[in-house]
């Protein structure tokens, strides 16, 4: 059985296949695209040269999805990260783009936290069924970005707080690097 706390290692050939350690098989983009969604991590290396082709495959994945009509990124955002690339936004964004999907899967899995408290339904036969059909759908319709546990408080259980503080800490590094 593999273990999946470590990246799933796939090696590109000179060919350009894609090669799965684990299985011992060939992989296409679309299989990576579902090892992800399962919540595997996944590291993409050239066999020649052991160069790190993750970011780039990723990319390609992402393209290709949004090349088929299923458009998650506004032209707006695509807009402004290739905007961002010759700006001094640039190191500022990544931080900012991770910490805002961080605050949206915290956001979804507190949703999914309180439909089962203070329900009154929550007593209702096949109530546990429902809610996890409901998670289900959830995370189908977010691409699997629900992470099990994403919900953590802070010390004294201000989330909005926490998230405005945060929010706050990256427009003060957006305002610096303006100036």
């Amino acid at each position: 059985m593999a273990d999946t706390n470590k990246p799933l290692l796939i090696k590109r050939y000179a060919s350009r296949r894609l090669y799965n350690t684990e299985t011992s098989d060939y992989v296409t983009l679309e299989d990576i695209a579902v090892f992800i969604r399962e919540g595997r991590e996944v590291q993409i290396v050239d066999l020649k040269s052991g160069d790190d082709l993750t970011r780039q495959y990723l990319l390609q994945i992402i393209a290709e999805h949004e090349s088929r009509g299923e458009s998650v990124l506004p032209v707006d955002v695509l807009t402004d990260l290739v905007r961002s690339y010759t700006s001094q936004a640039a190191s500022v964004v990544p931080e900012f783009l991770q910490a805002s999907f961080e605050m949206l899967r915290e956001g979804q899995s507190k949703a999914l936290e309180n439909m089962g408290k203070a329900n009154p339904m929550a007593a209702m036969p096949g109530f546990d069924a429902m809610r996890a059909q409901q998670e289900a759908f959830f995370k189908a319709m977010t691409g699997g970005i629900i992470a099990p546990g994403a919900s953590e408080k802070t010390e004294d259980g201000d989330d909005l707080g926490e998230i405005k503080s945060q929010l706050a800490a990256l427009q003060d590094k957006l305002t610096k690097m303006s100036k």
